[in-house]
């Protein structure tokens, strides 16, 4: 199997975010699928020589879940974003459960934005666990650990430093205010409404 990156070039002009920072973006996501890639063809080739149980094969395999997790992650980020300010659908089941979850939506917002705030490189993801029912903030502080189990990601905000800093310096709670203002809600919303 071959991954092939998408395409995200709809993405510039989005305010808040120049052509040079998006483009970087987008070349560290392609380098993540390139390396999947590679990855998976080398593994795939140790398993062919019977190559399993050396210390190779297995620092590899330990390896794959950071190179798929940034591809996969990177593409979440991207396909919750738009350039085109979209209504955002106060009585959707998402904004329902949120409200139910956090108490209001402006509590949610908050804590998803401090979160975001906090010293160190990572992701914020709000999930969804089926099993309790819940919605979560999480950090993720790489790729490959930190995830909850069996949850779906929501909601993703890259904040390693090559999402923002040639934009804003060490402003990241400018660059939070400018996610969430090019947040595409309808497809947010999308992803809850397939899991709920």
């Amino acid at each position: 199997m071959r991954y092939e990156p998408k395409n995200f070039d709809y993405l510039l002009g989005t305010k808040g975010f120049s052509e040079q920072l998006l483009k970087n973006h987008f070349a560290l996501y392609q380098g993540y699928v390139a390396n999947f890639n590679k990855l998976n063809q080398i593994l795939i080739d140790i398993e062919k020589e019977g190559g399993y149980g050396t210390p190779e094969y297995a620092e590899l395999n330990r390896r794959f879940g950071w190179e798929f997790n940034g591809m996969r992650l990177h593409e979440y980020y991207f396909e919750n974003l738009t350039k085109e300010q979209k209504a955002f659908d106060n009585n959707s089941e998402l904004v329902k459960k949120i409200i139910a979850d956090f108490g209001s939506y402006e509590s949610w917002e908050k804590d998803f934005k401090v979160i975001g705030a906090m010293r160190g490189i990572g992701w914020v993801i709000l999930y969804y666990d089926s099993l309790a029912d819940s919605l979560f903030n999480v950090w993720i502080n790489e790729h490959d650990s930190g995830h909850f189990a069996g949850a779906t990601p929501i909601l993703i905000m890259d904040v390693f430093e090559h999402a923002f800093m040639l934009d804003y310096g060490l402003k990241r709670t400018d660059y939070i205010e400018s996610f969430f203002n090019a947040i595409d809600w309808g497809a947010v919303i999308k992803r809850f409404n397939k899991i709920k």
